[in-house]
């Protein structure tokens, strides 16, 4: 939800959904008293209403969303599903995912899997 809100305008952030925040973009505003600045963000409460006001100007996103329910990660690689870890080893095994630019020399093998043999000196 994108907030404009005049010096002093109010706003009361329902309690659903569960995992829910305010982010301010510009200007100050309270979030139950408390001053979030520009650039920051503030967690809401679990299923409990909170009260914005705005110190001056501001501009402001509340955002929210039912939990995401347990992730898996292992090593570079997070999923809510297991099977899609697997799937990303073997991508990052065989070689079918991009390296980050100016750090494309040397591939590093995933922390359960045996070093590379030594390459031959020249």
């Amino acid at each position: 939800l994108h907030l404009e809100l005049a010096a002093g305008a109010r706003f009361a952030a329902p309690a659903e959904p569960v995992d829910r925040a305010v982010y301010v973009a510009r200007g100050e505003v309270e979030v139950d008293g408390q001053t979030v600045a520009a650039g920051h963000m503030a967690v809401l409460g679990s299923r409990q209403a909170a009260d914005l006001v705005a110190r001056g100007p501001a501009t402001v996103m509340v955002l929210g969303g039912e939990p995401l329910g347990p992730r898996h990660l292992e090593w570079n690689f997070v999923s809510s599903r297991r099977e899609r870890i697997e799937q990303a080893k073997a991508d990052w095994r065989a070689g079918r995912m991009k390296l980050p630019d100016l750090d494309n020399g040397e591939f590093i093998p995933l922390p359960s899997d045996p070093p590379p043999p030594p390459s031959p000196m020249s």
